[in-house]
């Protein structure tokens, strides 16, 4: 009872632009895991390769990274609440053009679409908890936004199995109503946010001029070990996209697992954010972001390696619990990102990382594909191990810690 005190205090204390992103991001964490587990392996039904499923995401990622400078340029430029709600308006449109397409070919515009949504989203949701939580309460600030969305997340993906059943199975005609049901979900979700979200004068007032590549000059002058980040978060995007796309679809051809364990996994990897996240927000704010990353991005490591030798189902779901120290470790870069540059130069940040990251998502996919392909399947998550240990080289040998207690 005493926590759950101390966490409305918290978030009484917020300003509403972040406790409105709040409800926006567990609303989109809803909608969101329906189809996450299932994507890959939806794609494949509908007659892709293993290479053509990377083809695909690169051409998406290819998307996300000719907008992600552009998308940080208009947050700062025309607000945060726009940058929302072209981000939600575009991934219900995805979503629509993924049901209605016929083969795996005429997803191609759908995909483009769903990674510009997923860049504009990506660069414009940290830049509330950036504007307008302070430095000492950032980590638990995000951690907590972490923690309730984690709980639709819970019951999404079973409820998504439920329903792949009673429509055919791991099939196209029994993963299709799932996009549906997220296209309808995505356009309330966009009439939310015109209707809640405002960004406070404050924030708006210091965005009536911005240029966009002298901002991108600005953020490499006055920002701290920006390079070195880019860096860092370059690894860590090589392993998400290359995970995001080939782990599904490895748990259903490698390991044998069905709508239900897929599933469960997802289900599982949201509990432990559900448990942790504000005590690691909270640690985050006291031993540092350095620390924690360190320890949630072993655990994660140590997930992928129960997945390469699990035997069973029970083996498989416990993986994916573990998985979910991912999510810890995501959110905790999130809080040293907003940390290592001035806060009137966050659009451009993140768009200067989106750069990065849209590159590499281009590349992850491809990579991941041919390892499957020309070596074998459990390489690719051997190649997502790498790619995590040398990310912590690199936070560990070039980057100062950000946490700074005022």
């Amino acid at each position: 009872m005493h926590r759950i005190r101390g966490v409305w205090a918290f978030i009484k204390r917020q300003k509403k632009p972040f406790k409105v992103n709040m409800v926006r991001v567990s609303l989109n964490t809803l909608l969101s895991s329906l189809t996450q587990q299932y994507q890959s392996v939806y794609i494949v039904e509908k007659g892709a390769t293993p290479f053509e499923l990377g083809l695909l995401n690169s051409l998406g990622g290819l998307a996300g990274a000719s907008i992600s400078p552009v998308s940080g340029w208009f947050a700062d430029r025309y607000g945060i609440k726009k940058s929302l709600m072209l981000g939600t308006i575009l991934t219900a449109l995805a979503s629509f053009i993924f049901a209605e397409a016929p083969t795996w070919a005429y997803m191609i515009p759908a995909m483009l679409l769903f990674m510009l949504a997923t860049r504009i989203l990506m660069t414009s949701c940290p830049m509330v908890c950036g504007s307008y939580l302070k430095n000492e309460e950032r980590a638990t600030g995000m951690q907590l936004c972490d923690t309730l969305s984690a709980v639709p997340g819970i019951f999404s993906p079973l409820v998504a199995a439920a329903i792949i059943t009673r429509f055919g199975g791991l099939k196209p005609e029994g993963i299709r109503p799932l996009y549906y049901i997220q296209f309808v979900g995505f356009i309330l979700v966009f009439l939310f946010i015109a209707k809640e979200y405002n960004d406070l004068p404050e924030i708006r007032n210091i965005k009536s001029s911005v240029r966009l590549f002298a901002g991108m000059r600005e953020v490499l002058k006055e920002g701290v070990a920006v390079k070195q980040w880019i860096l860092c978060m370059s690894l860590s995007t090589l392993s998400f996209f290359t995970s995001s796309t080939y782990l599904p679809l490895f748990i259903k051809e490698v390991k044998g697992g069905d709508q239900y364990v897929l599933g469960a996994m997802a289900t599982a990897s949201m509990l432990i954010p559900l448990a942790l996240a504000i005590p690691t927000g909270r640690l985050a704010d006291s031993i540092g972001r350095k620390k924690v990353i360190y320890i949630t991005t072993f655990v994660y490591c140590l997930s992928l390696i129960l997945v390469i030798y699990a035997s069973n189902p029970a083996f498989l779901i416990f993986s994916g619990f573990l998985q979910g120290f991912w999510m810890l470790a995501g959110v905790t870069q999130g809080a040293m990102s907003a940390e290592l540059v001035p806060t009137r130069l966050l659009g451009r940040w993140y768009g200067l990382l989106g750069v990065f990251r849209g590159i590499i998502s281009v590349v992850a996919p491809l990579v991941g594909g041919l390892i499957w392909s020309a070596v074998s399947p459990t390489h690719v998550l051997t190649f997502i191990i790498l790619a995590q240990v040398l990310k912590l080289f690199v936070l560990w040998s070039m980057i100062p810690e950000t946490l700074k207690v005022s």
